[in-house]
């Protein structure tokens, strides 16, 4: 008999499917990782491949507005307002400033504002000078990346980029081809240049075309000494003597007739290591793409040598004149 107490049981089974909705989700995540880790790799493929010059030219542009950069200031000011430009008026021109010389400016006693006078003619000479000085850095740091760029895009200047040594200095744009222990510039104690060399001035030639400023280039050895001192063949004789003939290198790789102002030899007097003056790196090549000042300042002193010397010379004539009995033009009876 049943009994109408009981209860029947029943038992749910479950059959669980094959992962439903969730199941494509995590593709879509690795896409996205995938995409990610290209374009991280494909930046650092680019920094890599980026010479030196180009990496500081966009660092500067970042750091430097471009407005900024080419007419002078402090860059994105020093506002409380993190927005450049003019502040909370968009309309002004004049950028940001402090906010107590906004105050101060809305002080001013409306009389005196009307008897400014425009900046004097030196001021304005002044400041044309030094728009003309930025300008002339801008093309030299642009001539240092190039030449950055073209050692760095050749397999075979490649391998000496460490050699080659760029900076902008108060003169212009300094390049310096060093000698490193097992890789000389020159034959030992002459001034016949290594094939790499003579290569890599001739590609360094080509590219000093690209700005109209003056080069100067001079020749530096180590300490070490020839037997016989300064008597005889020295030091000067032979960094004189490979500073002209990288000079001659210059010429053949096509630099332009004119662009030579000064080719010197300065033996060991200026080291690029004082603390160790026997050091190869002191054995180098010194090319200066000299600006306007530089240049201007080396034919001022020039000139100023060849007027002490004439005058020197004409004082001499005077003396031997007044011993034999002449007398000069124009003297006194």
């Amino acid at each position: 008999m049943s009994d109408d107490t009981q209860q029947p049981i029943v038992v749910k089974k479950i059959k669980k499917g094959g992962g439903g909705a969730h199941g494509g989700a995590w593709k879509i995540a690795y896409a996205d990782f995938v995409t990610a880790m290209m374009a991280f790799f494909l930046l650092m493929w680019l920094l890599g491949s980026t010479a030196q010059g180009d990496l500081q030219g966009i660092s500067d542009f970042f750091n430097s507005p471009l407005k900024v950069a080419m007419s002078g200031g402090s860059g994105a000011g020093d506002a409380t307002s993190p927005i450049a430009g003019g502040g909370q008026d968009l309309t002004r021109s004049v950028g940001q400033v402090k906010r107590g010389d906004v105050d101060g400016k809305r002080s001013m006693n409306i009389e005196s504002a009307k008897g400014a006078t425009k900046p004097s003619g030196d001021e304005g000479a002044e400041a044309l000078k030094k728009a003309e000085e930025r300008k002339e850095r801008a093309r030299l740091e642009d001539l240092k990346g190039q030449i950055e760029a073209i050692i760095e895009a050749s397999p075979s200047l490649r391998p000496f980029k460490n050699q080659l040594l760029l900076d902008i200095t108060t003169e212009g744009l300094r390049i310096q081809i060093v000698d490193e222990q097992n890789r000389p510039m020159f034959d030992t104690a002459s001034a016949s240049l290594k094939p790499y060399t003579q290569e890599l001035l001739r590609a360094i030639g080509a590219t000093l075309n690209g700005v109209d400023n003056r080069v100067s280039l001079s020749g530096h050895t180590d300490a070490t000494r020839y037997a016989g001192g300064e008597r005889g063949f020295s030091n000067w004789e032979l960094s004189a003597n490979r500073a002209n003939a990288s000079r001659r290198e210059l010429v053949a790789g096509g630099l332009a007739e004119g662009k030579m102002v000064r080719v010197v030899g300065l033996a060991e007097t200026l080291p690029l290591d004082p603390a160790n003056p026997n050091l190869p790196i002191n054995r180098r090549i010194s090319i200066i793409v000299l600006n306007k000042q530089a240049e201007a300042a080396m034919r001022g002193d020039s000139k100023k040598l060849e007027v002490s010397a004439g005058n020197e010379l004409e004082a001499s004539d005077i003396r031997a004149g007044l011993k034999s009995g002449a007398r000069p033009a124009g003297a006194g009876h």
